[in-house]
């Protein structure tokens, strides 16, 4: 991979507990900085000047950026950078950051849902490099999926495509089967303690983890029935525990009927350091028609 140096860019990874953000030359994270979110804040421009005062902080040390990218965890009207209902943080209902953060800095800022810049993070910098056509999937609080095709975040109506959390599935949607929701509604507990009794041989945490592997394979299947792609990479915080559920994963996946789809296709873990910032920044390359490949 070959990345101008030359290039500067911000990335901010808006949180529900934190915001964090980096300068990042070429494909190296020079600083972080970050600050907590005011959750009990009932004015949306508190968290405005956060970041506001974190990208100041950052020009002011580094001079030049060329561009901001943005990851939200939530819907989003990207063509007119306006930010919509983000569960985890109650006065940010309807919040134009772009037009904002363009008369602040006369920078451009580009903003995506976080599972998409997770998705184009991981084509960018991580796993998925060698390959065109990619699902990425955040497993964490919930259940969320960023879609590359031939190279390109998948061009929609409303900013919604890779909403498969939101698929009906058994006796609710998939992110309850599929995200650290699974554990607490059916065993009562965190992912995070299951796997602490998991590493203790607990059988009962541990046949969990393989009932959570299930799911987590029917839902790459129902992925594979509706995107085809050639490589699925999963992140996110319940993605710590995989050696846990990777065989019944696979044997789920293995299920697949059709058989030529599964000759060439992977299934990859993210171990790509700081891949919230690196996806923001990727949407700067994604947006511009540019690849960061050789």
């Amino acid at each position: 991979m070959t990345i101008s140096n030359n290039i500067q860019l911000i990335g901010i990874d808006l949180g529900g507990t934190k915001v964090n953000a980096g300068l990042i030359r070429g494909n190296n994270v020079i600083e972080t900085v970050s600050k907590q979110v005011p959750h009990d804040s009932k004015n949306e421009w508190d968290l405005i000047h956060i970041i506001i005062n974190l990208i100041k902080e950052l020009i002011a040390k580094y001079d030049k950026v060329d561009g901001i990218g943005i990851g939200v965890p939530s819907i989003l009207d990207r063509e007119q950078g306006i930010i919509h209902e983000v569960q985890n943080i109650p006065s940010w209902q309807e919040v134009p950051l772009a037009k904002i953060l363009n008369s602040e800095f006369n920078i451009p800022v580009y903003l995506d849902n976080d599972a998409n810049c997770f998705a184009l993070g991981e084509y960018h910098f991580g796993a998925a490099s060698k390959c065109k056509n990619v699902v990425g999937i955040t497993i964490g609080t919930g259940l969320g999926a960023g879609i590359i095709t031939n190279g390109h975040l998948m061009s929609d109506a409303n900013g919604g495509a890779g909403e498969f959390g939101m698929i009906p599935y058994q006796e609710g949607i998939l992110e309850d089967y599929c995200s650290g929701k699974f554990f607490k509604i059916f065993y009562k507990a965190t992912g995070e303690e299951l796997m602490v009794l998991a590493e203790q041989g607990d059988l009962k945490a541990i046949k969990a983890f393989e009932e959570f592997g299930k799911h987590i394979g029917n839902a790459i299947k129902i992925i594979m029935y509706s995107v085809d792609p050639k490589t699925i990479i999963i992140g996110g915080s319940v993605a710590n525990s995989s050696k846990y559920f990777k065989e019944s994963l696979s044997k789920s996946v293995g299920e697949f009927p059709y058989r030529k789809s599964l000759e060439n296709f992977k299934i990859e873990f993210s171990n790509t350091p700081n891949i919230a910032l690196l996806g923001a920044i990727s949407l700067f390359y994604d947006r511009n028609g540019q690849s960061l490949k050789k």
